[in-house]
This record gives structure tokens, sequence and C-alpha cells, in this order.
């Protein structure tokens, strides 16, 4: 009787497991599926806290579509070029024959619906070491 006792409890305890949730965190997979599945549409891109995507304005080329293809190639408002991910998934890289030097950003929040990154860029108007936070919000379409 103790036997069938034991048996029955452990049969239990992994009907129990095998019926559990996964655990909700995000593996590395996950995130570069949920950068490559959509088409990004720019929502907000912001300098220093304001709308820089006017006409003239320093993230003007920035707007419109950003595409992140599997393959690591990717358009990005008016520009192609490259992207990476790294720092364990938690920035991307974007390399464009635009710009001299790779773009950096941290990722703030990547989600089937939502995109949104942070980073800095050298002020070259004032002639100082000057960085200028810019934040780009994208949705997915």
């Amino acid at each position: 009787m103790k036997k069938n006792t034991l048996m029955i409890m452990i049969l239990a305890v992994l009907i129990v497991f095998t019926h559990c949730k996964k655990d909700d965190k995000e593996d590395p997979d996950d995130r570069f599926t949920l950068l490559t599945t959509p088409t990004w549409v720019a929502d907000s891109l912001l300098a220093n806290g304001v709308d820089a995507s006017g006409p003239g304005q320093l993230l003007e080329d920035f707007k419109g579509e950003a595409r992140f293809n599997a393959d690591g190639t990717g358009k990005f408002g008016e520009y192609t070029g490259t992207w990476k991910l790294q720092t364990g998934d938690t920035e991307i890289v974007i390399q464009t024959d635009a710009h001299p030097i790779p773009i950096t950003a941290k990722i703030e929040e990547l989600t089937k619906t939502s995109l949104k990154i942070f980073t800095g860029f050298p002020d070259l108007s004032t002639g100082q070491l000057v960085t200028i936070p810019i934040r780009m919000t994208f949705k997915a379409r």
C-alpha cells in the first residue's frame, strides 16, 4: 500500500510540473524575433526631449519605417545599413555609410507592438564635447 501511495504522489508531482506554465522570461532568440518580425514605424523621435523629426532637424532622416532583417541588414528611415544586438541583447548597434561611427542604442522596451531605444549623439554645432540625448520610439505595423 505504501508503494502505491508513493507512486501516486510521484505521478501527481510529475503531472503538476509538466503542466505548469513556462517562466515568462524572454530568451535572446525571442528578442531577435521580436525585432525582426514587424516593420517598425517611427512614433516619436526626440532630441533633448523635443521632437526632432521635422524638416531640417537632427532626426528627420530617421522618420518613416525601420526594418531589421534577420540577415543583419536593414532600413532605418532614409538610411540603409547593418545592425546587430549586443550586451546580452540589451543594445542595438546600427552601422550606415551616412554616419562615420556606429550608432549604439540601449533598448528600453521591445515587445510585439513597441520598440523604444535611447542613445546619445555628439552636438557638432557647439564645438564642445556635448552629447544630445536621443529617444526613438516605434510601433509595429
